[in-house]
Protein backbone atom coordinates (compact mmCIF):
# COMPACT_ATOMS: atom_id res chain seq x y z
CA UNK A 1 0.00 0.00 0.00
CA UNK A 2 1.62 2.93 -0.81
CA UNK A 3 2.05 5.95 2.04
CA UNK A 4 2.01 9.70 1.32
CA UNK A 5 5.85 11.11 2.53
CA UNK A 6 6.30 14.43 3.36
CA UNK A 7 9.92 15.93 2.87
CA UNK A 8 11.66 19.27 2.21
CA UNK A 9 13.06 20.71 -0.65
CA UNK A 10 15.51 23.44 -1.58
CA UNK A 11 13.70 26.49 -3.62
CA UNK A 12 16.44 26.00 -6.50
CA UNK A 13 15.72 22.09 -6.65
CA UNK A 14 12.18 22.87 -6.46
CA UNK A 15 11.75 25.09 -9.50
CA UNK A 16 13.60 22.47 -11.30
CA UNK A 17 11.36 19.74 -10.60
CA UNK A 18 8.04 21.88 -11.18
CA UNK A 19 10.20 23.11 -15.09
CA UNK A 20 10.41 19.52 -15.60
CA UNK A 21 14.57 20.06 -15.97
CA UNK A 22 14.92 17.58 -12.52
CA UNK A 23 13.22 14.11 -12.69
CA UNK A 24 14.90 12.08 -10.11
CA UNK A 25 15.77 13.12 -5.91
CA UNK A 26 18.58 12.14 -4.34
CA UNK A 27 18.26 11.46 -0.75
CA UNK A 28 19.75 10.20 2.42
CA UNK A 29 18.13 6.46 2.77
CA UNK A 30 17.31 6.73 6.05
CA UNK A 31 13.95 6.00 5.94
CA UNK A 32 11.69 4.04 3.61
CA UNK A 33 10.95 5.01 0.06
CA UNK A 34 9.06 1.98 -1.71
CA UNK A 35 7.77 2.33 -5.55
CA UNK A 36 4.01 3.52 -5.55
CA UNK A 37 4.97 5.58 -2.39
CA UNK A 38 3.72 9.41 -2.93
CA UNK A 39 6.14 12.13 -1.91
CA UNK A 40 5.08 15.65 -1.25
CA UNK A 41 7.95 18.00 -1.80
CA UNK A 42 7.71 21.10 0.35
CA UNK A 43 10.01 24.01 -0.82
CA UNK A 44 11.77 25.08 1.43
CA UNK A 45 14.31 28.86 1.10
CA UNK A 46 17.34 28.27 0.33
CA UNK A 47 18.76 30.66 2.93
CA UNK A 48 16.57 30.17 5.94
CA UNK A 49 15.50 26.62 5.17
CA UNK A 50 11.62 27.14 6.12
CA UNK A 51 9.34 26.47 4.11
CA UNK A 52 7.56 28.99 1.63
CA UNK A 53 3.94 27.57 1.32
CA UNK A 54 4.47 25.92 -1.37
CA UNK A 55 4.46 21.87 -2.30
CA UNK A 56 4.11 19.77 -4.99
CA UNK A 57 3.26 16.10 -4.95
CA UNK A 58 4.48 12.92 -7.09
CA UNK A 59 4.72 9.25 -7.00
CA UNK A 60 8.09 7.56 -6.49
CA UNK A 61 8.89 5.29 -9.38
CA UNK A 62 12.31 3.16 -9.30
CA UNK A 63 13.95 3.10 -5.82
CA UNK A 64 17.38 2.66 -6.27
CA UNK A 65 19.71 2.03 -2.58
CA UNK A 66 23.13 2.40 -3.05
CA UNK A 67 24.50 0.26 -0.22
CA UNK A 68 22.62 -2.64 -1.60
CA UNK A 69 24.48 -1.96 -4.95
CA UNK A 70 28.60 -3.70 -5.52
CA UNK A 71 28.56 -2.74 -9.40
CA UNK A 72 32.36 -1.02 -8.23
CA UNK A 73 34.99 -2.01 -5.67
CA UNK A 74 34.44 0.51 -2.63
CA UNK A 75 37.70 2.32 -3.54
CA UNK A 76 36.67 3.62 -6.66
CA UNK A 77 33.23 4.58 -5.18
CA UNK A 78 35.31 6.50 -1.98
CA UNK A 79 37.49 7.90 -4.93
CA UNK A 80 35.04 9.05 -7.54
CA UNK A 81 31.53 8.82 -5.57
CA UNK A 82 28.08 8.06 -8.06
CA UNK A 83 26.96 10.02 -10.77
CA UNK A 84 23.25 9.91 -11.01
CA UNK A 85 21.69 10.55 -14.08
CA UNK A 86 18.13 11.52 -15.51
CA UNK A 87 17.30 9.73 -18.15
CA UNK A 88 13.95 11.68 -20.65
CA UNK A 89 12.79 11.28 -23.64
CA UNK A 90 13.87 7.29 -23.84
CA UNK A 91 13.26 5.58 -26.94
CA UNK A 92 13.45 1.90 -27.44
CA UNK A 93 15.64 0.77 -30.89
CA UNK A 94 15.64 -2.30 -32.15
CA UNK A 95 18.21 -3.32 -34.55
CA UNK A 96 17.46 -3.76 -38.44
CA UNK A 97 17.23 -7.57 -38.46
CA UNK A 98 14.87 -8.16 -35.42
CA UNK A 99 10.91 -7.08 -35.89
CA UNK A 100 8.41 -7.40 -32.81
Amino acid sequence: MSRLISKKVDASYYRQLVSGQKTFELRLADWDCQPGDRLRLIEVDDQTHEPTGRWLECTAGSVLKTNELDFFPQSQVNQFGYQIISLIDIKQVQPDNQTD
